[in-house]
């Protein structure tokens, strides 16, 4: 399987991304991956890999790149031979079965649309993440693709969705809600209403409203809502998760008995933190375009890298794409 990876993307390129590929190659047997980007700096860092792993990486060279803070359609426009933009016409021609970017997030969706291209049908993409909830994964988008939903583009993020959740995380029969500001009938505005409507009669298991309260303790297997509220959801989640932990340390630093304690609770803690640890779960699908693209969090380590491309590696073996162009042809 080769996957392009946008080596310039992200906080900590190439260094990171490229060192991601390494890992990646390393996990995977059958994954060759082309390196977008300078190779001057590029190969200098997979020189360093073993030789059976070095043989299944390759550099296309470019020395342009999209910073993290450009406007996101007109880079992607203006910036023909950015390291990104290329790593995506990979993906659209099948010279790549897929395309990896921690880059600037604006881009990565509007290359999802320019270059890429939309599923026939589909209004707008969405950003889907899967977060560790109670006892299972609950599949949240849109996370930021698409700030302002119309009814119609929750609709097809919960058609979307399910998909994905039934395919890519083995949920037979998935539990669908909307995000909403309280789970009676009542609640929500006019988008969030009408979309409920459309989906009330659909062919999905649509289980109503959920608040944001109640979308850790595993309420659904989906939530959807526009791409507001979802980043800031997960940014939320993020957030939290590293305080209470942060908190945990310093609590422990300040007085003796929790530093015996400590002893018995180190491992229960590593173990919490790598649920919710984001460098192993990285790795947030666009979906309704027309190959695979994966956008992994802007300070991603080499393992949160790895991370990205083998969701976009289990999302090309899982044929993600197909299933989502034959279900939505079916419900749209």
């Amino acid at each position: 399987m080769l996957l392009a990876l946008d080596a310039m993307g992200g906080d900590n390129a190439p260094h990171e991304p490229c060192k991601g590929a390494i890992l990646a190659c390393r996990e995977f047997s059958d994954l060759e991956i082309i390196l977008v980007g300078n190779r001057a700096q590029i190969e200098p860092i997979i020189d360093q890999a073993a030789d059976d792993v070095r043989r299944r990486l390759s550099v296309v060279h470019t020395e342009e790149y999209i910073s993290m803070d450009e406007h996101p359609s007109r880079s992607i426009r203006q910036k023909r031979h950015s390291s990104l933009r290329l790593a995506m016409e990979m993906a659209r021609s099948g010279e790549a079965q897929g395309c990896v970017s921690a880059g600037n997030t604006g881009a990565i969706v509007a290359g999802g649309v320019l270059v890429v291209g939309r599923i026939s049908g589909i209004d707008r993409p969405a950003l889907g993440v899967a977060m560790p909830t109670l006892n299972k994964y609950t599949f949240l988008l849109d996370v930021g693709a698409t700030v302002r939903a119309k009814p119609i583009n929750l609709y097809q993020f919960a058609l979307m969705g399910n998909i994905y959740s039934k395919y890519i995380l083995g949920v037979p029969s998935p539990e669908i809600a909307l995000l909403s500001n309280g789970s009676e009938d009542i609640k929500g505005d006019e988008v969030i209403a009408s979309a409920k409507e459309m989906l009330k009669v659909s062919s999905l298991n649509f289980t109503g409203y959920v608040e944001g309260d109640e979308v850790p303790f595993s309420k659904a297997d989906v939530v959807v809502c526009d791409g507001f509220s979802g980043n800031v959801v997960l940014k939320f989640a993020e957030g939290v998760i590293q305080a209470v932990y942060s908190i945990a340390k310093e609590e422990m630093g300040r007085r003796i008995l929790p530093k015996i304690g400590m002893v018995f609770m180190v491992p229960m803690l590593k173990s919490l933190w790598g649920r919710f640890d984001y460098e192993k779960h990285g790795g947030t699908p666009l979906l309704g375009v027309k190959g695979v693209v994966i956008k992994a969090h802007g300070r991603s380590k080499a393992p949160a890298v790895a991370s990205a491309i083998r969701v976009a590696r289990n999302f090309v073996l899982q044929k993600g794409v197909e299933h989502i162009t034959n279900e939505l042809h079916k419900e749209v």
